[in-house]
């Protein structure tokens, strides 16, 4: 028999620590004087004293230390706890190193006033997809030049395309940290990528430059010095209450598609232009030229070859078109999903 002294020192833990222990009923010792309260210990529990002194060392919990003590006679249930437990810390460990490793990011995009934007390059891509048409490539000379606008906002990365005939939105959900960022990308920058390939990726931005990271590939350019315009003041023009007719992707293209063809002419070159019109029904149709020129508040005429581009991003499905009449844009939304859409300039007769 050993008193609790004797058992401190062969252990390692404090004559505290074993009052501890035996009050939590870990390590009870085998006999209490009743008149002194001298605790006496077996040798065999301080085999036991060791073994939670090595735990308590590591930072096992004292609830998976009683079960290591309770299997002390049997080393396979132990071994198993302990490979647990190491399992346990080094995902903690992993999870700290990534923490600090954010906190040192955030350190530096504040004081470089750099906005760092983490998303599913899958979702990034949709969004380039859903918007791409919309914006022109590069023309020297041109007074606006091909790009897409990245905006960041609470939790969500907006990007916006428009040649000033078209506009189209497209929204991903994103991690931001430091400031909020509005840059103008090169249209060069936008397709490479949608080529970026797929897991995790990160946007940096900040006035001078912009780079990408996904896994090894890491892309540069710098934005570009455009007064991008409020492309919200234009989606709220089209009214309060606007018509929303809904129709599938496949029999818009077939109506556009078999509609007689109208042609106008801009700056020196035709294009074939689409009319659509609600019918008695409250569904889509198509209306002709003679309707058109009869200026009727119940159509709006629009280029086909853009509208045809703005059905294609939309995707596979339900679309929800909003017709306001025939000096309103057209607004091309997807049903069932707020996070995208694109806008149409009329064209008038």
């Amino acid at each position: 028999m050993r008193n609790i002294g004797e058992v401190a020192r062969a252990s390692g833990l404090s004559i505290s620590a074993l009052r501890y222990y035996d009050g939590a009923g870990v390590l009870v010792p085998v006999a209490v004087d009743p008149v002194t309260g001298y605790r006496r210990y077996t040798a065999e529990q301080i085999r036991a004293a060791r073994l939670i002194a090595g735990l308590r060392r590591v930072g096992m919990p004292v609830a998976e230390i009683a079960l290591a003590v309770r299997d002390l006679e049997h080393p396979d249930r132990v071994r198993d706890r302990l490979d647990a437990h190491r399992a346990r810390l080094e995902a903690g460990l992993a999870d700290a190193r990534r923490e600090l490793l954010r906190l040192h990011t955030l350190l530096d995009l504040e004081e470089n006033l750099m906005t760092r934007i983490t998303l599913s390059a899958a979702d990034l891509q949709a969004a380039l997809a859903a918007v791409r048409f919309a914006a022109t490539d590069p023309i020297p000379g041109a007074p606006f030049p091909g790009g897409v606008l990245f905006e960041t906002g609470d939790g969500t990365l907006t990007l916006v395309a428009t040649d000033r005939y078209r506009l189209a939105v497209a929204t991903a959900p994103a991690t931001i940290e430091g400031p909020p960022a509005r840059q103008y990308l090169p249209l060069a920058f936008a397709d490479e990528l949608r080529l970026i390939g797929a897991g995790p990726l990160t946007l940096d931005l900040n006035s001078d430059f912009v780079r990408t990271e996904a896994g090894t590939a890491e892309l540069r350019t710098e934005p570009l010095d455009v007064d991008f315009p409020d492309y919200r003041r234009l989606i709220g023009s089209a009214g309060t209450a606007p018509r929303r007719i809904p129709v599938e992707r496949d029999e818009l293209r077939k109506l556009v598609s078999d509609a007689p063809e109208v042609r106008r002419e801009h700056e020196g070159t035709t294009y074939p232009v689409s009319i659509l019109a609600v019918d008695p029904a409250g569904g889509l149709r198509a209306a002709g030229e003679s309707e058109w020129s009869a200026d009727s508040d119940a159509h709006i005429a629009v280029n086909r070859e853009f509208l045809l581009q703005a059905v294609d991003a939309g995707g596979p499905g339900q679309l929800l078109l909003e017709l306001d009449g025939p000096v309103q844009p057209l607004t091309i939304r997807v049903a069932g999903d707020e996070s995208r859409f694109s806008i149409l300039m009329p064209v008038r007769a």
